[in-house]
This record gives structure tokens, sequence and C-alpha cells, in this order.
């Protein structure tokens, strides 16, 4: 769908996924990292714990379908052979700290005088503007300050987040679609402009419906209940929050357990099937599931309700409960970890899992494929990410640079 669109690449690791997302719908990016290797590939993980930047498995993640040039952009002659490739290009994509490009004379509106139609995509946690526009940016931060951390935890203690730093990455999708949407745009008016994605106002977005939906519509700042997060008003006028997550033989399930006449005809087979199991439902063997709802629950019979449920999940695997969900309608799901995922039958027979050819490693790697097909062809992944400076000579040569020239560069390590 993008293969008519060459995008040069500038982004750290904080946004590779922009210029993944895509050149996984076809456009030619060419990923720019200085000479020697991005700082990226010296962190880990690696390939079989293997330290070596060309086995690193975040590049193979997010700079598949890539080509790869090395360039210091610094310099002076790497600036004129960057700006002959913006010549060339319809849009750069790039994630340094707010002002770094035009300290170097390499801004939107040095760009934009190459090249009127370029589009300057560029990526940070506070945006170009703004009083905060310089501010250290890290994953935690961005994160907390965009509401997504206070959401996680007990209120009885400390906001939780994950360990692994992917809040950059919703930014930088939207990015990825900012791109598009200027692209399109320009095929009406020719001119290009500078997208400015902002991972703070991301999390906001989706932090919205959770979060700042409950204190516009009601004047109520969501508390913290691990994984009981949906709350429920009982009986005495109290809140209850009744668990999303459920504990069962093999791992979790997810159920939002309803209760109100819709339900009923779901929740009356559930407690047959807890019965076939020899757990008893006490004081629910005579509760008016058709009539009744969480308002007409004790706190005490809500707690009992809990038992009965998890009772029964811990008696089976999540296989079995998908079974017997799938079978009778009920509203329940697997959690499933990194195994169950890779041999998911929906996933395999639709063919999503791709061996993409290793041949420096002498080996295929499997990838997950794209996130929609079409009618016109793969969206996805093609082929391995770019090794060192892989695709040198071709990109350049097509600047009509000569081998001797190159040889001068690589000597002068300005690419």
């Amino acid at each position: 769908m993008l293969s008519c669109y060459r995008i040069l690449d500038l982004t750290t690791d904080r946004a590779f996924i922009c210029g993944r997302a895509l050149s996984d719908f076809g456009a030619g990016v060419i990923k720019i990292e200085k000479p020697g290797g991005d700082p990226a590939r010296f962190k880990g993980p690696f390939y079989k714990d293997d330290p070596d930047p060309e086995k690193n498995l975040t590049w193979f993640a997010f700079n598949s379908n890539k080509k790869g040039i090395t360039l210091d952009i610094e310099t002076k002659d790497g600036k004129e052979i960057f700006k002959k490739l913006v010549r060339t290009a319809d849009a750069v994509l790039e994630s340094f700290a707010p002002g770094y490009l035009d300290s170097i004379g390499l801004g939107y509106e040095d760009l934009s005088q190459i090249n009127p139609g370029i589009v300057l995509t560029s990526m940070t946690g506070f945006g170009q503007e703004g009083p905060y526009r310089d501010y250290k940016d890290p994953d935690i931060v961005v994160r907390a300050l965009g509401g997504l951390i206070y959401t996680a935890g007990y209120d009885d203690r400390p906001p939780l987040t994950v360990s692994y730093h992917h809040t950059h990455y919703l930014g930088a999708m939207n990015g990825a679609a900012g791109t598009m949407i200027a692209l399109s745009q320009r095929a009406l008016t020719g001119q290009g402009q500078h997208v400015d994605a902002i991972t703070q106002q991301a999390l906001d977005v989706v932090c919205s419906a959770e979060i700042e939906g409950p204190y516009a519509l009601f004047g109520e700042i969501p508390t913290r209940h691990g994984r009981a997060r949906a709350a429920v008003t009982l009986k005495d006028g109290s809140t209850f929050y009744n668990p999303l997550l459920w504990e069962c033989k093999d791992g979790y399930i997810a159920l939002n357990l309803l209760l109100n006449p819709t339900a009923a005809k779901n929740n009356l087979s559930m407690m047959d099937f807890i019965k076939r199991d020899g757990i008893s439902i006490g004081s629910f063997e005579h509760w008016a599931w058709e009539k009744k709802n969480w308002g007409d629950m004790s706190r005490e019979q809500a707690e009992e309700l809990m038992e009965i449920f998890s009772k029964f999940f811990l008696n089976h695997t999540k296989d079995e409960l998908l079974k017997l969900a799938t079978e009778n309608r009920f509203q329940l799901g697997p959690c499933n970890n990194a195994g169950d995922v890779l041999k998911y039958p929906q996933l395999l027979d639709r063919g999503f899992w791709k061996e993409i050819e290793h041949p420096e490693l002498g080996t295929s790697l499997k990838y997950p494929g794209g996130a929609v097909m079409t009618t016109q062809g793969q969206i996805g992944i093609r082929h391995r990410a770019p090794l060192i400076g892989e695709h040198n000579d071709e990109i350049y040569q097509e600047l009509g640079m000569s081998p001797d020239e190159l040889a001068a560069l690589k000597e002068q390590k300005v690419i």
C-alpha cells in the first residue's frame, strides 16, 4: 500500500516501531545509524545471550523490512549526504530531543527548503512546544504523567508499572498514523508538514475512558484494586470490586461477571456446571437470577459468590474453560502467555507466524506477521533487519557516489 514512498528513519530505539509499521505496509524505509552501529544494538536482549551488536533482538524486532546505512549527520559531509537523501525521500522520522535537528541545520524549515513535499515526523515525550518541551522524558516519567501507572496496583501502596519500556511505542505508532495522513494530504496540496507525535498525549487518549472519563462525568477519581477493576454497587449502597482476572489450574482466565436479567441464562448454566464439580452454590441455589442484580446482594453474598467461582475455575485448565465457554456462550476467555500465543489455533490457521531467514546466524527465526490482511498482498514482515551498513553501497551509489568516495568517507568515519 505504501510502496510508492521512501522514508528516512533517524529514530532511536524508543521509536523504531514507527518505521517498522510503515515498512510493514510496503514503504521503503532506510534506517540510518551512526558508523559502528546504533547505541540500541549494544543493549540486550541478544540472540542466545551473545552480546553481539548484530544479534540484538530488539533490533531484529523493530527494524525488520528496513534497509540500513551508516551516516554521521553531525559531520559537514554527513549533513550534505543526508540532504541529498532528503531530495529523494517522502518523509523523515526522528525521535531526538526537541531542537536537536534545528541545532545542526536539519530541522523542518531546512529540510522543506530542500524538498517542499517532505514530511518530518518528530516523536518525543512532551512534544516540540510547551513548558515541558526540554524536560527529560524517560519511559517511567512519561508513563506516570500520562496517567497509565496510576491505574495499576492497590490503593494501600504505591502504583505499579511493568518493567518493559514500551510507553514511547504508543507515541511512535501515532507518529506512523500522522505520517500516513500527512502524506495523504500532500497528494492534494503538494506540501509536506511537520508532524509532532507526543507520547504523553497518546497515553492520555489511552487512559481517558478509565481515568479522565469518571472524573469528567461524575467528579470521581478512580482508585486501584488490582485485578478487581469492575466496580458494582451492593444492596447497602457500598461499592464492591468484582475481579476481571481469575486464577485457574494452569494460569488465568478473564471474566467480567454480569448480574442482570440479560445474563441470567448464562449464570444459571454456569451454576449447573459448578454443581457438577461437586461445589456447593450455597445461598445461590434459590437466587432469582432472572430478576435480581448486584444491587440486591449483600457484601457477604458477593464474597460468597466470588469464592464459588474461584473454586470452580481452579478445578479446570484454560483450554477446558474456553471449550465450556464457547459451547455454552459464557463470556470468558483465557489469558494467553507467550507459549499459548505461539500455538494458538486461530493464529496458526491464518499463517500469522513467519519464518524469516537469518543467514548470518545460520538459521531462521519465527516472527509475528502483520496486524491486518488485505486483498492486495501481504502486510507485515518480509525480511530481517539490516546489518550495520549493509546497504551503504546500494543507497549511496544511487546518489552517484563512487567506490573511492565511499572508501574515503568510511575512513573519515562519515559513513
